[in-house]
């Protein structure tokens, strides 16, 4: 079994159960080093979206994961699309997800995408998820 779909998933279910605000933290509440950016264009094709960008994040003590989502049109859903692996040395890195879609749920055309950094934090007996930095950003999903 492939890691980037358990990854995408445990990431996409943190954030449903913290819910928007909590998954939300403000840019002041980032380290100023810890940044995620959005390419303004992903890739759709054969069922299977492609999201990028680029992150930079400090060390964690926990496993840190880049994970990013996807929203087209007047439904509120959000579709998880993968988890990549950070490298947290405080340096500029490039992020790319792909994850897939169910039938026509996304098509060519504006879209709005939200990238995170997120830690997964050993607490106890739990993991919960640390939320280094937040991008929410619309984008324009192309065919190819």
């Amino acid at each position: 079994m492939s890691v980037r779909p358990v990854l995408g998933a445990v990431t996409g279910a943190a954030l449903l159960l913290l819910g928007s605000a909590a998954a939300a933290p403000s840019a002041a509440s980032a380290a100023p080093s810890e940044t995620v950016t959005v390419d303004s264009v992903g890739r759709i094709a054969n069922g299977f979206v492609t999201l990028s960008g680029t992150y930079r994040c400090v060390a964690g003590t926990g496993p840190v994961y880049v994970s990013s989502s996807v929203q087209q049109g007047p439904s509120a859903d959000r579709r998880p699309i993968g988890g990549t692996r950070a490298v947290c040395d405080g340096r500029e890195h490039r992020w790319e997800n792909t994850g897939s879609v169910s039938g026509d749920a996304l098509k060519a055309g504006a879209a709005h995408v939200e990238a995170t950094i997120v830690e997964l934090r050993p607490t106890g007996i739990l993991v919960l998820p640390h939320f280094h930095a937040v991008q929410r950003q619309d984008i324009t999903l192309v065919r190819g």
